[in-house]
């Protein structure tokens, strides 16, 4: 891969792939997504995508109008869903010239050493082939720990660590991070080389169909900041703006990774 290219990680939340009223995927913006991420994998850069959205999908195929309490029954949702999510994706992408290959996941999946290589290997040989994009999920179907816990934030992380990842583009329902005295959700701070000083910002609320709320996105920026990966979070319902987004611009909280510093002194 030539050096001005990236290995990128997309994380798609179910507060952009479900309908703003409803619980059916919007399938227009998942269109639009896979148009603007097969043009990112054109333009010779390596694109994987850890995408939520399959309970959300469950919920309507099994006719539920909001996400349950229950662990089982969201673990139904999420298998009657998950079909369903990458039916529309492998549709979508097919159209582009491009070829999915599902990838689902556990946090033991990535916490047991032999497996985390092992799901390394599987992701290089993949990102080999051009044209190929993964769509990588948590395995909700038979997974606890991250339906109490992420929204595939932490997977988004770990894979873009695990991937060696240049940029890690965490994908919202609004378009970045607001700031003290923000009039509305276009007034976001754009670039923040601090993550730490912002923390007290992000409020812990959720979306209607999502458990993972701002505050816990950042601390996954955190982590990816600190494995020297530069992250972003965006509006997803913008996905147009993805290529500029890559080269530097679009709108979006930006967090770089800090400089490294010579504290050898000069020779």
């Amino acid at each position: 891969m030539d050096e001005d290219k990236k290995r990128i990680v997309i994380k798609i939340g179910s507060g952009v792939l479900a309908q703003e009223e409803g619980v059916c995927l919007d399938l227009d913006i998942i269109a639009r997504l896979a148009r603007a991420i097969a043009g990112l994998n054109q333009a010779g850069h390596q694109c994987l995508v850890v995408s939520s959205g399959a309970v959300a999908a469950g919920l309507d195929a099994l006719g539920l109008d909001q996400r349950p309490s229950s662990l089982e029954t969201l673990q139904a949702c999420a298998a009657a869903g998950q079909a369903r999510l990458m039916h529309h994706y492998e549709g979508q992408f097919s159209q582009q010239d491009s070829t999915v290959a599902q990838i689902l996941l556990s946090h033991e999946d990535l916490a047991n050493q032999q497996r985390r290589i092992n799901v390394k290997n599987t992701l290089t040989h993949l990102l080999e082939f051009p044209g190929v994009i993964p769509i990588i999920n948590e395995n909700d179907s038979v997974a606890i720990y991250e339906l109490k816990v992420g929204d595939n934030d932490r997977l988004s992380t770990d894979i873009a660590v695990l991937a060696e990842a240049d940029l890690l583009i965490m994908l919202t329902s609004v378009p970045g991070l607001r700031g003290p005295g923000a009039k509305d959700d276009n007034d976001i701070i754009k670039n923040i080389p601090d993550v730490s000083q912002v923390l007290s910002y992000a409020s812990a609320e959720t979306g209607r169909l999502s458990i993972g709320g701002m505050r816990s996105k950042l601390e996954c920026v955190q982590t990816a900041v600190e494995a020297g990966i530069e992250t972003l979070i965006a509006n997803g319902r913008n996905p147009e703006q993805l290529l500029e987004l890559v080269d530097g611009g679009g709108i979006a909280s930006r967090f770089p990774v800090p400089a490294k510093t010579n504290t050898a002194g000069d020779k």
